[in-house]
């Protein structure tokens, strides 16, 4: 049976939080989400503090950190294995793109810089990342010479960066797609390349080989920076950019709101009803901070902030769980 449903919550917050920015990231563990990096002008990094949300209580606080705090940065990603958190990439004030992975304890609260230099993936920003038990993904974005097609992995076992075999022309370089970790294989999912993109494709480690996936059903249009999560056998898509700015980075293109879900087993697109229009709905947006996590036992997804198509940045948060059969 087809994901036909979900439902959003708005979650209400308390305290002082980030406040309105896009181009930041989230990430969940256990029963907080951190949030770090983004911008409220466009290509302005506004701060490198690391804010903690209570899922619970709704409120946030800001960490007392220690170690190798990284500094301000767009365009970064966030992912998550037990407790620890890895930031990597982005670009900082000068509009450099950076490659530095970092860790952060969340039970000792201390950052740790990883990696640097030539030792792992080439500087990017605007990327993509995903996780299983023992590695980090990372894909594509935004690099010193063009948007990257190349997918490495980072063993948080042993602390070592692996690079894949690259894919070939059919999956062009991209900046914003989505990227997941399901059945054993790495799928890379629309993007941008120069225009809106809706071409899947996946990975296999154990052949090391990319093979392209023709799907039907209900498909989205063609987007990029659009909020994703991967459960159980399906990969849902939320919202992003369906029609680019003129004005590049600086302006608002055209968001949209749907919710679809890809079947990884049977290549089936379907459009999920999710009380579009209601208060609890987050609307068109993109350049969101967004991850996969469990609220009220349930695995779904959390969006927070972002671009509006006024080009407001955002501040609401939400949580979306998928009604699976």
């Amino acid at each position: 049976m087809a994901v036909k449903q979900g439902k959003w919550v708005k979650l209400n917050q308390k305290g002082a939080g980030p406040g309105a920015r896009s181009s930041h990231s989230v990430t969940i563990v256990g029963e907080k989400a951190y949030a770090f990096g983004g911008e409220f002008k466009p290509r302005v990094p506004v701060d490198n503090s690391l804010y903690v949300f209570d899922l619970n209580e709704l409120t946030w606080s800001v960490a007392e950190v220690t170690g190798d705090i990284p500094p301000p940065r767009v365009g970064v990603t966030m992912a998550s294995i037990g407790q620890t958190i890895y930031v990597f990439g982005g670009r900082d004030a000068t509009h450099a793109e950076l490659n530095e992975l970092y860790s952060f304890d969340t039970c000792t609260n201390k950052w740790t810089l990883l990696s640097t230099g030539d030792s792992g993936p080439a500087h990017r920003s605007y990327h993509s990342v995903a996780t299983d038990d023992q590695h980090m993904y990372v894909f594509g974005g935004c690099g010193v010479d063009g948007r990257l097609n190349d997918l490495w992995a980072f063993n948080v076992v042993d602390n070592t960066w692996a690079k894949f075999p690259l894919p070939g022309d059919n999956l062009k370089g991209r900046g914003g797609p989505g990227l997941a970790a399901v059945g054993g294989k790495i799928w890379v999912v629309y993007g941008f390349a120069g225009m809106e993109v809706d071409d899947v494709h996946f990975f296999d480690p154990t052949t090391e080989k990319w093979t392209q996936v023709e799907t039907t059903g209900e498909k989205p249009t063609p987007r990029s920076v659009f909020s994703s999560v991967a459960v159980g056998k399906y990969i849902f898509v939320c919202g992003g950019e369906v029609d680019p700015s003129d004005l590049g980075h600086l302006g608002a293109g055209r968001f949209t709101h749907e919710v679809y879900a890809l079947d990884t087993e049977t290549f089936v697109w379907n459009r999920v009803e999710d009380g579009s229009g209601s208060a609890d709905h987050p609307g068109p947006r993109g350049w969101c901070a967004f991850s996969g996590g469990r609220r009220d036992g349930k695995d779904g997804l959390l969006v927070y902030g972002g671009n509006s198509p006024s080009n407001d940045r955002l501040d609401d948060i939400y949580f979306f769980t998928p009604c699976l059969d």
